[in-house]
């Protein structure tokens, strides 16, 4: 009958396995022996520089200023009356649409606009 109060061998040498195998350092029972290497190739990377933080004007990220945005057409033209008033859609696209356009006004996510500041911020006129 095997003796309960020790552990098996193969229960003391699984832990020793998986730190062998992992690269985890473990405290075993057993002895382990190394042999010095005699060549080592040992080739270290270059620090990175840390990149410095850029400020990034609001036509640089394809965004429209907070006072460049109106809820109403009207509020709009106000503000720029030589110039067209267009919806913007602040989607993926980053489109504007025109007055004669079916989603003028209509889309979920977007605010009436200057031509000329949709434009100087990266939006371009719908296909539709």
């Amino acid at each position: 009958m095997p003796n309960k109060s020790r552990p098996s061998l193969l229960r003391r040498a699984i832990p020793a396995v998986f730190a062998l195998a992992f690269g985890f350092a473990t405290t075993t029972a057993f002895a382990t022996t190394t042999t010095p290497s005699t060549t080592s190739t040992t080739t270290t990377k270059p620090a990175k520089t840390p990149k410095t933080a850029k400020t990034k004007t609001p036509a640089a990220t394809g965004q429209l200023a907070a006072g460049q945005k109106f809820s109403t057409a009207g509020a709009a033209q106000a503000t720029c009356p030589a110039d067209t008033v267009v919806w913007a859609s602040f989607t993926s696209t980053h489109s504007f649409h025109l007055a004669n356009s079916k989603y003028y006004g209509k889309t979920k996510h977007g605010a009436y606009v200057c031509e000329k500041a949709a434009t100087a911020a990266g939006y371009h006129q719908s296909k539709t």
